[in-house]
Formats: C-alpha cells, structure tokens, sequence
C-alpha cells in the first residue's frame, strides 16, 4: 500500500467525498491501490477498466469523434474518461489512465506516452479548467515500470488537487478566525 494511496483515503474520509477510476494502461491497478488502504470502502464508489477504445465509448461517454481522430491516447480521452466515470458511478472526484506500456506504440504514440487525468470540484483558485486537470507524461522503462508510474502519478495528481481544495478552505477559515475579510 502506497503512503499516497492512504493520503487520497485520509483526505477523502475526513472531507467526505467519494472517488471513481477509469482505467486503460494499468488495467485495474489504481483501483487495487486504493483499495488496499484499511477503510477505502468509506470513499471508493468503483471503477471501470475500459481497455478496448469502443468501451471508452460505450460505457464512459467519450466521444466517438474524438477517439476515432486522435485514437484512445489522449488528453482529451483522458480528461473525458475521468468525467465519466465521476458522472456514471457517482462520485465527487473521478480519475483516469490512458497510454501505451508497450511492446509496441498504439495510436501513433510511442511506448510510455500517457496521460492521467482528475475530474472533481476544483475550487475557482485551482487553475482547472471544466472541472478537471491532465497530466501529460513521457515515461522510460519497462511494460510494469511504466504501469506502476502511471498509477502514482494519477494519484499524485488526485492527492493535489483534494489537497488544493482543502488548503483553500483552511486559509478561509484561518482569514475568519484572526478577523480577515
């Protein structure tokens, strides 16, 4: 079990909030992570792992056009996967995978292109646009390397942005508390 995996659970029980993955590259790995920290059941509503394109589709709403133009790896398939998910399974943050492990590139991308995104309520000061953020990653090394790197940056990236949200609210409560406006 990751120290950030139990960061995102912490965070998200205490805040109150529930969390969505959408998968591609790590097949079901972000949600084995969380779901290895004691009391994930409190925030984690499910996930989906949508490795063939059409299930992107079909199951987590990304649009056909765009995944028939730039193929599944993406930031904008990214992006659209984590909205997804976070709308379908009904969750406050929802996260996602997409890219190419290897062997071989995939959509006219080179092995250990991926892109991880987080859709959530970002508050105004996040510099998120439409409620998410993408990660553009260019990673080295093995099929499982570049697996297991994409589910620590992805929760990374979550971590950031639940973080974000609540240091905002603290810096509210703190302006409130020493007679601020």
């Amino acid at each position: 079990m990751s120290s950030v995996a139990a960061d995102v659970v912490r965070l998200l029980t205490v805040k109150g909030e529930t969390l969505a993955v959408a998968e591609s590259l790590t097949g079901g790995l972000v949600a084995a992570e969380i779901t290895s920290v004691p009391g994930a059941s409190k925030v984690f509503r499910g996930a989906v792992t949508a490795y063939a394109t059409e299930l992107k589709h079909q199951v987590l709403d990304v649009d056909a056009t765009l995944l028939a133009a730039k193929g599944a790896v993406n930031p904008q398939v990214a992006a659209q996967m984590a909205a997804g998910v976070r709308r379908i399974l009904g969750a406050d943050w929802g996260i996602a995978t997409t890219g190419v492990a290897g062997p071989d590139p995939q959509d006219g991308q080179p092995v250990g292109t991926v892109f991880v995104a987080v859709d959530g309520p970002f508050g105004a000061d996040s510099g998120a646009e439409g409620g998410g953020k993408v990660a553009s990653l260019r990673l080295n090394g093995s099929r499982a390397e570049i697996r297991m790197e994409s589910v620590r940056s992805v929760l990374a990236l979550l971590l950031e942005g639940i973080a974000g949200e609540q240091t905002g609210n603290e810096r509210a409560q703190d302006t409130e508390q020493n007679g601020g406006t």
